[in-house]
């Protein structure tokens, strides 16, 4: 009887061992695991793919090199007798007559600025010192400079200023063409003035018209990176920790940031940087011409429904384009062997070639397309001139 237990009982634990093999499994600890079967054991993350936990790095190479910018213009107050001027008035009263002026007011503006050049050079917007006669800019190290204008730049709305310093932190200009939209980047400045201040976000858009700058050369940079009063001038910052935009304005309903920010591109900035510091002036070419997107009403009304390129809408006496043959209802679809897509690019890239250089423009008109070569002319921002004339 005992050894029909012992049998049973021997017989039942094979049977077990058995259906466990079937089942991939074993009681065996050094057992290698089926390379058919899923295992619950915790995947080792991709850090390729893992977002990343700080930003520190980047700013403490990029924070240095930004600074904060008091801009004062001094407020002229109404004479109270403001007849005192004329020397006939003055003949009966002399002296009396005259206004004792008191100290003036200041009004002090606030902005941000980017160091470019070891040697003192600091980026920032033209609105921001536009009419200041003192400026004073503080720098990371707590430091307080006076700053000379080297020169400002109302289309662009740009400005580089001077410091006597050498030696200074400088952020590098990136590549702002390289940039794409969902790009991880960094705001710093000093808003309302609470402090030098670093904020993230995207590259929300590229290549944005707001309407609101002193000019029509308007290219920007969208982001979504918090930006307030008190930003203007300051940097937008890769995550390489370059340069590739001087934030410049928000759009709000209420004056603060509500993810509508725009910053200059860094390649737009870069031109303008070098003329005015080797010159003290921007130089721009001009083809003297009036584009209209294709498709748009006004194209359509010329006979011109598809793209790709520009329509030109209007032909300026005298101008390069004229001399060159172009014509009212061209479609031009190239310049320099690069496609023209809209007439912003069009007119930033017409506007950043020097004045006097030629330009090769693929045209079509008729059906027939020609490469056509006209002289550009020098851009004036004091003329008036029709919307979008390149």
């Amino acid at each position: 009887m005992r050894a029909a237990i012992i049998l049973s009982l021997l017989i039942a634990i094979s049977l077990l061992g058995a259906c466990n093999r079937l089942r991939g499994e074993s009681f065996a600890p050094e057992s290698k695991a089926n390379p058919n079967t899923t295992s619950s054991a915790p995947v080792a993350p991709n850090p390729a793919v893992m977002p990343v936990a700080s930003y520190a790095d980047v700013v403490s190479k990029a924070q240095p090199a930004v600074v904060t910018i008091h801009a004062q213009t001094r407020v002229r107050q109404p004479q109270q007798y403001p007849f005192m001027d004329d020397p006939f008035f003055r003949r009966f009263f002399g002296e009396r007559g005259q206004q004792q002026t008191p100290n003036q007011p200041r009004r002090e503006g606030l902005g941000s600025g980017v160091i470019v050049r070891e040697d003192g050079y600091i980026l920032t917007n033209h609105h921001v010192i536009d009419g200041a006669d003192q400026i004073e800019v503080d720098l990371n190290d707590n430091r307080s400079l006076q700053a000379q204008v080297v020169g400002s730049d109302a289309p662009s709305d740009l400005a580089v200023l001077k410091v006597n310093a050498s030696g200074l932190p400088v952020l590098a200009l990136g590549d702002s063409d390289r940039t794409r939209v969902g790009d991880v980047v960094l705001a710093i400045g000093n808003p309302l003035g609470v402090g030098q201040t670093v904020t993230m976000g995207i590259i929300s858009a590229k290549g944005r018209q707001t309407g609101l700058s002193n000019g029509s050369f308007e290219d920007f940079l969208q982001t979504d990176a918090p930006i307030n009063r008190g930003n203007s001038g300051g940097a937008l910052v890769s995550t390489n920790s370059e340069l590739i935009g001087i934030n410049s304005q928000i759009l709000s309903p209420s004056g603060g940031s509500i993810g509508l920010g725009f910053a200059i591109p860094s390649n737009m900035a870069r031109n303008v940087m070098d003329q005015l510091i080797n010159t003290g002036k921007v130089r721009r070419g001009q083809l003297g011409i009036v584009v209209l997107p294709i498709p748009s009403e006004e194209a359509s009304s010329l006979g011109v429904k598809e793209g790709p390129g520009v329509v030109v809408y209007q032909v300026q006496a005298g101008s390069g384009a004229e001399r060159a043959g172009i014509r009212r209802g061209d479609v031009i679809s190239g310049l320099n062997g690069q496609a023209v897509t809209d007439p912003n690019s069009f007119r930033n890239a017409i506007a950043s070639t020097p004045p006097g250089s030629e330009v090769t423009l693929t045209v079509k008109r008729d059906g027939r397309e020609s490469q056509v070569r006209a002289t550009l002319g020098e851009f004036t921002p004091q003329a008036e001139r029709p919307r979008d004339q390149e």
